[in-house]
């Protein structure tokens, strides 16, 4: 009686060959661009929406749980204009911090200085400080060329232990023009200098600096070289960067040149 097993050959029938050597169905890969990844927008309850300061910082809150102590100090210690007490910090000030960004987002810091006064408040919108004769790079002027986003930093390391905030947006006014506008500005204005130039701030927020980390100093009588273009005089080259070479230095040979 034959077996109901047929007995293998070793040869598959033309049809089993077919399926055995077709490539295999490509396998299915599900559509990233529609898949969910459910995570919700901290900010979607638009609390944030009519706040200061960034996106970023407010997203930030959200993951660092100071949320609630951010909103706290937007409300007690956030102005977006000078009060009376703001005005008469900046008047006695001596030094500011300038921060500035570019286009891109490069970022400079730069030290300004003068006689108390020097910083002068224009008005409860408008903080103003002069620009003279420097080393000619310009580079916070460059910035707000491109950029008019600024942020002063001033500091009182010496009474009250304490710092004031100013952001807003800068515009580069002529001497001759600030003068017009603002007669009042003292014509020897740093002994003896005159201010080239003023860069003029709209103020969008001024807040606190806290005291805890603000060392106490105390100033000593000295002698400066104000407006001075003696290389000594202004520190020569304290860091030893003359002689290093830069790869802005390099030779740019340009054909039909």
């Amino acid at each position: 009686m034959p077996s109901a097993t047929p007995t293998p050959t070793g040869t598959a029938e033309a049809h089993l060959l077919d399926l055995e050597l077709a490539e295999p169905p490509p396998r299915s890969r599900p559509n990233l661009a529609v898949v969910s990844t459910d995570i919700a927008d901290p900010l979607a309850d638009h609390e944030s929406d009519h706040l200061p300061g960034s996106r970023g910082e407010h997203l930030l809150q959200c993951a660092f749980g100071s949320r609630d102590r951010a909103k706290k100090f937007y409300d007690n210690q956030m102005l977006d204009h000078l009060n009376e007490a703001m005005i008469e910090f900046i008047g006695r000030m001596e030094m500011a911090f300038i921060a500035s960004a570019d286009a891109k987002g490069e970022c400079d810091s730069s030290f300004r200085a003068g006689p108390p006064g020097f910083l002068q408040v224009l008005d409860a919108k408008h903080i103003a400080y002069p620009e003279y004769r420097g080393n000619g790079v310009h580079a916070s002027l460059g910035n707000v060329s491109e950029n008019p986003h600024l942020a002063i930093l001033m500091v009182d390391f010496v009474r009250d232990l304490i710092g004031l905030h100013v952001n807003g947006r800068a515009r580069v006014v002529e001497d001759a023009d600030m003068r017009v506008r603002h007669p009042g500005i003292p014509a020897e204005y740093d002994r003896g200098r005159t201010p080239e130039r003023w860069v003029v701030v709209e103020v969008e927020e001024a807040y606190i600096h806290c005291r805890k980390h603000i060392p106490h100093l105390q100033p000593v009588e000295r002698t400066r070289d104000w407006g001075t273009d003696d290389a000594k005089r202004k520190g020569g080259d304290y860091f030893a960067a003359k002689a290093t070479p830069k790869p802005w230095q390099q030779v740019v040979h340009t054909s039909g040149q």
